[in-house]
């Protein structure tokens, strides 16, 4: 039986599909900038196994050398449309608010553009929440390059190791988590391929079953779990047929 851990000294955080849903518009946005190219548009399942690095990482190996005219079209779209479609996951802010009054540090670490992702912190009253918000451009290389991971818990002064969780719907998530030797926590049914190379440490189906493993096992004092009892195993999400 393994013994009890303390609670994270800190939790990092994916964005969408963790905490919130946007993925329609980005989906728009990334269609709009196909279709403008004379591209064809992606499905639902295309976008969710294509689009996981950042924009400045992914668009060069789909538009080619005139990427950024690209990345101007989904920009415009975007920032057009963005706030309209966003939703909170379920047990997001509840989860965000048992860390906060625990003391836990919380920090934001995604592949979204960094103007966006604040903007979105806001509009959901959450940017409280957060010690730092750092999205993709922000820090020089992206996830899941450690680089963000370190601007993130730079104002806790924190180094990252195994105190700090990283939670993510997706193979990347992992992999930044694994490359900074942080604790891999997979939220959903887990968004890619790479989980065999990469794979989570605990996962949950969703940000209400975390918070109830918490809450459930929080002893008097407040500070340790049992990730013996944490872990709650969900079907991994098969890779869509070509």
């Amino acid at each position: 039986m393994s013994s009890p851990i303390t609670l994270p000294r800190a939790v990092l955080y994916d964005w969408d599909n963790t905490l919130v849903s946007n993925w329609d518009t980005v989906r728009e946005a990334l269609n709009h900038a196909l279709v403008s190219f004379g591209l064809a548009p992606w499905s639902a399942e295309e976008a969710r196994e294509r689009i996981k690095a950042s924009l400045r990482d992914s668009f060069p190996r789909i538009f080619g050398e005139r990427w950024t005219e690209a990345r101007d079209l989904f920009y415009a779209y975007f920032a057009a449309h963005h706030l309209d479609g966003l939703t909170p996951l379920p047990g997001a802010e509840t989860l965000l608010r048992h860390f906060h009054e625990q003391g836990v540090y919380q920090a934001v670490v995604s592949n979204k553009n960094g103007k966006f992702l604040r903007a979105e912190a806001d509009a959901l009253g959450w940017t409280r929440y957060f010690g730092k918000l750092v999205g993709a451009q922000d820090a020089e290389f992206d996830k899941p390059h450690i680089a963000p991971v370190r601007m993130a818990l730079e104002p806790a002064g924190i180094a990252p190791g195994e105190d700090v969780w990283f939670l993510g719907d997706a193979d990347i998530d992992m992999e930044c988590a694994h490359g900074a030797g942080l604790v891999p926590v997979l939220i959903g049914l887990g968004e890619g391929s790479g989980f065999d190379r990469f794979p989570p440490a605990h996962r949950h189906t969703d940000c209400t079953a975390l918070h109830s493993v918490l809450y459930g096992l929080v002893d008097g004092n407040g500070d340790t779990i049992s990730l013996q009892t944490a872990v709650e195993t969900v079907p991994t999400r098969t890779t869509p047929t070509p």
